[in-house]
């Protein structure tokens, strides 16, 4: 069943080959897709118990405007015209505020793979939001995370593989990993 309108949610810290089959599993079921990025700035983040490197500066690079870019650019170069999505912000922890940033009638997109993704869905269910899973698995069926994408890019090991075209380009035009190498140094230091 295409649905007109999914809301498909996360931080994209960096926008890697797994994102992308995320994203286009949650286009194959509506006519528009809405793409709310998590984390959108450091006001709107609060610390969750389930996933508590969420908030870790290291863990959130990228701007917002940069992965508003970066989600458009990588969806275009996938053959996703721009007028079948739009990209927002969503403050994932703060759910009262869900109503000004996303279509509340809309079908919230998730897949789960462990606590985090239990409690969003508890989360949307209990607002009454219609929901559906792309997909349940384990944790360690998850494939590509960010967070061994950016532990990549710190260490100077192969990343670029990792991410679609789009995305690399990008990277490098923002010299993302040379930011997040800066960012350790002055966690550490």
């Amino acid at each position: 069943m295409i649905n007109e309108i999914g809301v498909i949610h996360g931080r994209f810290q960096v926008l890697h080959h797994d994102h992308l089959k995320y994203l286009l599993a949650g286009k194959a079921l509506c006519r528009h897709l809405v793409v709310a990025v998590t984390n959108p700035d450091p006001t709107l983040v609060r610390n969750d118990e389930t996933d508590p490197q969420r908030s870790d500066p290291l863990a959130n690079p990228l701007t917002y405007f940069e992965r508003y870019t970066l989600v458009r650019a990588v969806l275009a170069e996938a053959g996703i015209s721009l007028e079948d999505f739009s990209v927002v912000p969503l403050p994932i922890n703060f759910p009262e505020l869900y109503r000004h940033y996303v279509p509340l009638e809309a079908v919230f997109f998730l897949t789960i793979y462990d606590d985090w993704g239990r409690r969003k869905l508890d989360q949307f269910q209990g607002l009454g939001l219609k929901t559906h899973i792309l997909w349940q698995k384990p944790l360690q069926e998850k494939g590509i995370t960010g967070q061994e994408v950016r532990r990549r890019m710190i260490d100077g090991a192969d990343w670029e593989g990792l991410l679609p075209p789009a995305s690399t380009a990008l990277m490098k035009a923002w010299n993302i990993p040379g930011r997040l190498r800066r960012d350790r140094e002055k966690k550490s230091g």
